[in-house]
């Protein structure tokens, strides 16, 4: 149960980090309610989840989806440029998190 709230989480903290970048310091309501809600929510799967995980590897697994995810929508977007270098480089963050499942 822990891995499936620190996923997620990890989902949540994609969310709140697009949704950080588009309150356009806090100005636009709607993006920033998200944040914070996001926010909240991705902090506490965290924290539900270091309960049982070890930090260093739940926080790892955590801050690497989010970092993917918020990549992923942004070329998704075409707010950020897509290269096959950057999806090799996102791809071996996605390996070592499944290799943290892994060896855990």
């Amino acid at each position: 149960m822990s891995w499936l709230v620190l996923v997620l989480s990890g989902v949540l903290e994609a969310v709140w980090a697009t949704a950080l970048g588009r309150s356009e310091g806090f100005s636009r309501p709607g993006p920033t309610v998200v944040f914070f809600v996001a926010l909240t929510a991705s902090m506490a799967g965290l924290a539900y989840a270091m309960r049982t995980l070890p930090v260093g590897t739940s926080y790892a697994v955590w801050v690497g989806i989010g970092a993917v995810l918020t990549v992923v929508y942004a070329m998704a977007t075409g707010t950020e440029a897509v290269s096959a270098i950057k999806i090799l480089l996102l791809a071996g963050i996605v390996g070592c998190v499944i290799g943290l499942k892994i060896v855990h």
